[in-house]
């Protein structure tokens, strides 16, 4: 008999970064953005992830957009023109009753997030990214970077880990170095998680979609309770005990 893969609904996909680590992990994974995304490897719906159903799904990951928090936004004084969505989707999200991920960069206003880093998966880049769960979840240790990072939108030099974000030159070289093949763009590339990140998240989402079970009455069918020969039931009534 052939089991069901658990699924996972990946609400603002984009190019689908997050979904092929979910996919690694086990997940069959579906992908909803507001945005077309031609390149996305699975199941895809173009579609508001607000409102989008969450019935069906064994758990949940939503990247809401990070402009409103990013050192870019506040650098140019323009973080105020993007709205939080995070406490609305949060709440969706809970309403579920199901395992979820809420992702987004430093500053942003998660619960008790803890961070990934791409020098934790042997990666080119740091990408520190922030998430938020309902699940028992352990943090990678964080060893001091070996290197530096190079600057925005230069070509990093021998050595140096990738700042991918604006526009950037050597695409290959940008998502070879978040472990992606498949994405064009530079907005595709710059937007995108390294799939090794949700692919460590979702060996605990597995976890939790799908716990060991246990049959006790295994665990005790080889057992046979002896009873020394002089032992004496007593019955209970004779002592004023009540059966």
């Amino acid at each position: 008999m052939k089991t069901r893969k658990p699924r996972l609904l990946d609400l603002f996909c984009g190019a689908g970064g997050t979904s092929v680590g979910y996919a690694q992990a086990g997940f069959e994974v579906v992908g909803v953005d507001i945005n077309p995304q031609p390149r996305y490897p699975f199941e895809f719906h173009q579609a508001d992830a607000l409102t989008f159903p969450l019935d069906g799904f064994d758990a949940y990951h939503a990247s809401v957009p990070c402009q409103g928090f990013s050192l870019a936004s506040h650098f140019h004084g323009v973080q105020h023109n993007y709205p939080n969505l995070i406490p609305a989707m949060r709440e969706r999200l809970i309403a579920t009753g199901r395992p979820y991920i809420l992702e987004n960069v430093a500053g942003s206003p998660l619960i008790k997030a803890f961070m990934l880093c791409g020098t934790m998966f042997g990666l080119s880049v740091t990408r520190h990214r922030y998430f938020e769960t309902n699940i028992l979840l352990f943090q990678p240790a964080h060893f001091p970077h070996i290197a530096r990072t190079g600057k925005p939108r230069a070509i990093p030099r021998n050595g140096e880990y990738w700042c991918i974000g604006g526009h950037f030159g050597h695409k290959e070289d940008a998502q070879r170095a978040m472990g992606i093949t498949w994405m064009q763009t530079q907005r595709e590339i710059g937007q995108a998680i390294p799939p090794a990140y949700t692919r460590y998240i979702g060996g605990f989402l597995m976890d939790a979609v799908q716990p060991l079970p246990i049959d006790v009455s295994a665990m005790f069918a080889d057992c046979e309770v002896k009873y020394p020969e002089s032992y004496q039931f007593i019955d209970r009534q004779e002592i004023g005990g009540v059966a």
